[in-house]
């Protein structure tokens, strides 16, 4: 079939995952034709089920789909419990406690993402997105440098084209089509980690309130996630450095087992509880080598969302969150290309400069979570601090980094070297200067890379409450560009 003859669609995604369907809803949401390929048929299986309050009330709330998350019974999620670094006691941290997410944006949900995500896909569809399933995508069609179109394979095992005048692709860490934007990935040296996890079910809760909160602790082979699904049903996760990857050969539930009971904290989470060994969560799956980063995420005609162009670390549940908050920024700079109101360079240099930026700040802040949190037993943590966690102000720094970032995206070492003694200095004081509960103003609140953290997310958020930004925004690069009133598209700033 020749390019001519194919169908052809304003936007085309590759992926029905969360970065794909938002990115498809808010591009169809301003009327433009959108077509969605996806390999699977959904509901289907994927890891990473703990949400950020920004996806929820920000994303989703321009997308239309928070009353529906409401409605389907999510775990609420009012925080995080960490055992993290050398000190026994576990503490909490709760959204609540900040000011830029009190009242009824201070909880998340831990989701079962085979729900998450079809509530997503499902609404990209009935925003008029053109969702085919079980539809494989063999390769990008080009045009000299361009991408135009794509060649895939429908439900019945016939090859067709479609063009387009954008491809995003939103397939996920086994893209293979992310390298036609140019670029490569870049594994991180210092998150070359292994992940084994599985689930559970009868698993106990932490006490109320924080009984739907993610427990992470970590032991002297690395770290453990726990999240609460349903009332029954738990993920669980061990998280090892590459170097102790033989911890993990052989049988997965053997070693997956041991794990458990090297980590005190999960295994009395887990002592009256059954490894679930049937169905879609009974199997132990594996992942390795997730962090890293394209060195382009975009080209002309194409684009990279989600984790086609990157991924950080599971701590802090960033995973959802840059898939949404990608599909976001690209939705911006596809809407306002097709409306013909700024240039495809300059709006897609908005889009990279905007995404690298906040992997860039997760990655920032994480080194220096890892480091500030020493365990002289363990060299998984590669540290020089021992933690003195007051909860208020833990909390409080935990929330505004957990709930959404924005910082600088250099990666410079000085930087992150500056960014770990920094932390570090400011947990050191928090036993010293703040022990009132509430305290907004103590070392932890405000240390710079603290105070960076939430501008990006607290303006989603109110746009997408209100309706229209807050007050004028200024642009976050020189020369660079802002959101539109209803946060879907860039405009230029107003000199």
């Amino acid at each position: 079939m020749n390019t001519s003859t194919a169908e052809q669609f304003d936007l085309v995604v590759v992926g029905g995952g969360p970065s794909g369907a938002t990115l498809a809803a808010l591009v169809a949401m301003r009327g433009h034709r959108v077509m969605l390929l996806e390999k699977e048929r959904f509901p289907r299986y994927q890891i990473g089920e703990s949400l950020l309050p920004a996806t929820v009330h920000g994303v989703g709330k321009l997308l239309g789909v928070t009353e529906e998350l409401e409605k389907a019974s999510f775990t609420k999620k009012l925080g995080g419990t960490f055992r993290w670094g050398s000190k026994p006691e576990p503490w909490t941290f709760t959204f609540a406690i900040s000011q830029k997410l009190a009242g009824p944006t201070s909880h998340a949900y831990q989701v079962e993402r085979m729900k998450f995500d079809k509530i997503l896909l499902d609404n990209a569809r009935r925003v008029g997105v053109d969702v085919r399933e079980e539809c494989s995508v063999n390769d990008v069609i080009k045009a000299g440098d361009r991408v135009t179109g794509l060649r895939y394979t429908d439900a019945d095992g016939i090859v067709r084209e479609v063009s387009a005048t954008f491809v995003a692709d939103a397939s996920g860490n086994r893209s293979r089509l992310h390298k036609n934007t140019g670029g490569k990935r870049v594994y991180s040296e210092f998150f070359q980690n292994v992940a084994l996890f599985g689930y559970f079910e009868g698993g106990k809760r932490l006490p109320a309130p924080r009984s739907g909160n993610i427990l992470s602790a970590a032991f002297d082979d690395g770290w453990f996630w726990y999240i609460p699904l349903t009332e029954k049903l738990t993920s669980v996760g061990a998280v090892v450095a590459r170097e102790r990857a033989d911890q993990i050969q052989g049988d997965p539930e053997k070693a997956l087992l041991k794990l458990i009971d090297r980590c005190p904290e999960v295994r009395d989470m887990l002592s009256e509880a059954r490894r679930v060994t049937e169905g879609t969560y009974g199997e132990i799956r594996v992942r390795k080598d997730y962090s890293y980063c394209g060195t382009a995420f975009w080209s002309p005609g194409m684009v990279l969302v989600g984790d086609a162009a990157c991924f950080v670390d599971p701590v802090f549940s960033s995973g959802v969150h840059l898939a949404t908050y990608s599909g976001l920024l690209a939705a911006r700079s596809i809407n306002s290309v097709l409306a013909g109101e700024i240039d495809e360079k300059r709006s897609f240099e908005e889009f990279e400069q905007r995404y690298r930026r906040e992997y860039g700040l997760f990655y920032e802040f994480l080194v220096g979570f890892y480091d500030m949190h020493h365990d002289e037993q363990s060299y998984f943590w590669k540290a020089k601090k021992v933690t003195k966690a007051n909860t208020s102000d833990i909390e409080a720094f935990v929330e505004l980094v957990g709930g959404a970032a924005s910082g600088d995206s250099s990666l410079a070492g000085m930087r992150l070297e500056q960014t770990a003694g920094q932390l570090a200095a400011a947990v050191d004081s928090v036993g010293v200067e703040a022990r009132r509960d509430g305290e907004q103003n103590a070392p932890l609140f405000r240390s710079a890379i603290v105070g960076e953290v939430m501008q990006e997310s607290a303006r989603v958020q109110a746009r997408a409450a209100l309706g229209h930004a807050l007050n004028d925004e200024d642009p976050l690069f020189s020369g660079g560009l802002v959101p539109s009133g209803d946060g879907m598209a860039w405009v230029v700033p107003a000199v």
